[in-house]
């Protein structure tokens, strides 16, 4: 077995959880039972990962009543009824409020998995276990959990806090490469919102990265994770700077949802977001141009799109636009840049230079 290689502390008082990096964890067998709290157990995955990940947790779970249920791949099943999938396992099992549901995956496994145990008896525990690159550095860290909407993504859901959350570096090898570019757009926005020395040492790392280099791997997602616990102790339920994890996020949202949900990974579109928000930035006269071709650049380098899907029109964009989750008293609030490393929220933007910015990034 090998050793845990770093933890880390999301800060909540009493909702506190750990966050363990580290190669070989899903074998872990005490790391992980130490966050059981009962006899029941519903490890929740999809057909992708079951196949390579289940039986190692199953394994780690042998003396416990411990079922799993396997639900489809995919964004376009992050849905009510597929989390209903979810209760009408644990009813017909006769779960109990001691029950504790492990999400095993992506995520949408993960924001699923969350979302059904926040509401489930109104309430049980739950531990992530992120299988992609995306999950571990963003969505399986902080609470947020949900479906989409066919008129907005994430727009149901609760935040609630997982007992633990664990990272198996192991399982990246497993990713296909596309996959692994759309998680490393989420490692590269937290250089940009908050610490331009990371930003700095992505651009020198960038390849090491796609290559799956054990020693960068885990100094990125620890970085990334470090960041985003510090974020979510401050605000746990996003009323100020938690909205800077967003960034690229207003644009990126309407990408996804004009596109159809799993047309364009979450990470592609958050890719082109932020350099759309850059470039918003740049126009409003706070961030420099070079620094908007740094990022531009090393999204390149990331192997990620920087423009938006030809089909979209300045109308599309702004219709699901206005549809976000940042909406205050009807007018678009989005995440900007002030220099690199210092994001922040505002709706005071020129609209012309909006719509400067849509049209630059909607030509072919």
């Amino acid at each position: 077995m090998k050793d845990v290689i770093k933890t880390l502390h999301v800060d909540l008082g009493a909702r506190s959880y750990p966050i363990y990096i580290g190669a070989g964890l899903l074998s872990n067998a005490d790391l992980l039972r130490q966050h059981i709290q009962g006899q029941q157990v519903l490890v929740v995955t999809n057909t992708s990962i079951a196949p390579l990940y289940l039986a190692k947790v199953m394994n780690s779970l042998a003396g416990l009543q411990a079922e799993s249920l396997i639900l489809p791949d995919g964004e376009a099943h992050k849905t009510l009824a597929t989390v209903n999938l979810i209760f009408d396992k644990l009813l017909a099992s006769r779960y109990n409020r001691t029950t504790t549901l492990i999400a095993l995956g992506g995520g949408v496994i993960g924001d699923m998995t969350g979302f059904a145990a926040a509401s489930y008896q109104r309430g049980v525990n739950f531990i992530q276990i992120p299988t992609t690159l995306l999950s571990q550095v963003d969505s399986s860290v902080g609470g947020k959990t949900g479906v989409n909407h066919p008129q907005g993504k994430n727009m149901i859901g609760a935040f609630y806090q997982p007992q633990c959350v664990l990272i198996d570096t192991d399982s990246l090898s497993s990713l296909p490469p596309r996959e692994l570019s759309a998680g490393l757009a989420e490692v590269i926005k937290y250089g940009l919102l908050g610490d331009a020395d990371f930003f700095a040492w992505l651009e020198q790392n960038i390849d090491a990265l796609l290559s799956l280099q054990q020693a960068p791997l885990v100094h990125a997602i620890y970085r990334s994770c470090e960041m985003k616990a510090e974020i979510v102790a401050t605000d746990e339920r996003e009323k100020g700077c938690r909205a800077w994890l967003n960034l690229g996020h207003t644009f990126g949202h309407a990408i996804e949802t004009h596109q159809g949900y799993g047309h364009w990974l979450h990470g592609e579109a958050v890719a082109t977001g932020m350099v759309m928000a850059a470039d918003l930035s740049m126009r409003m006269g706070w961030l420099e141009q070079e620094n908007l071709t740094r990022i531009a650049d090393l999204l390149e380098r990331a192997k990620l799109p920087t423009i938006a899907p030809a089909d979209m029109t300045e109308d599309d964009f702004i219709s699901y636009m206005s549809v976000d989750k940042k909406i205050t008293d009807g007018r678009i609030r989005l995440v900007l840049m002030k220099r690199l490393g210092e994001a922040f929220v505002t709706s005071d933007f020129d609209a012309k230079l909006l719509q400067q910015t849509l049209q630059v990034h909607l030509e072919d």
